[in-house]
């Protein structure tokens, strides 16, 4: 299995950062090896948690691939959570979590992927945190165009 955590300080506000990113149907249209999201089994829990399930398709090259995640995002704690449903891995779990701070938002991302072909998942632990570096970035510049910095 692999595992990753990233901390990052943003000068946008947490909340808007937390919708940018618990934002999934978007995605195909700046993180380039999402190819297509579809979103479903939408439902709000007693607690306030938004809940849904999604159909991600993602390619690289010659490779693509299917898969399905559950969605939480929790506006009282600020965060988006990511869990398998179906898919060519083991184990996929994603956790995002916004704190607002000095300047902007510190964000946290940990992430969870074992997948279950060997080969492939060989290959992805080579490039895994360059992968989530460049996810990473994706989100940098999607706040860039959309956000405006929080004012100090």
């Amino acid at each position: 299995m692999t595992t990753f955590r990233l901390e990052r300080h943003l000068p946008y506000d947490a909340d808007q950062l937390w919708e940018l990113v618990g934002d999934v149907e978007h995605y195909p249209e700046f993180i380039p090896w999402i190819t297509r999201l579809r979103a479903y089994n939408r439902d709000t829990a007693p607690s306030g948690e938004h809940r849904f399930d999604a159909d991600v398709g993602v390619g690289f090259r010659m490779l693509s691939e299917t898969f399905s995640t559950r969605i939480v995002r929790d506006p009282a704690h600020r965060t988006v959570d990511i869990g398998l449903i179906r898919g060519p891995f083991r184990k996929l779990k994603g956790h995002w979590r916004f704190t607002p701070d000095a300047g902007g938002t510190q964000i946290g991302f940990d992430m969870e992927l074992d997948i279950r072909n060997p080969i492939l998942n060989a290959l992805f632990k080579a490039n895994f945190n360059l992968a989530v570096s460049k996810l990473m970035k994706c989100f940098e510049d999607r706040a860039a165009a959309r956000l405006k910095p929080v004012r100090t």
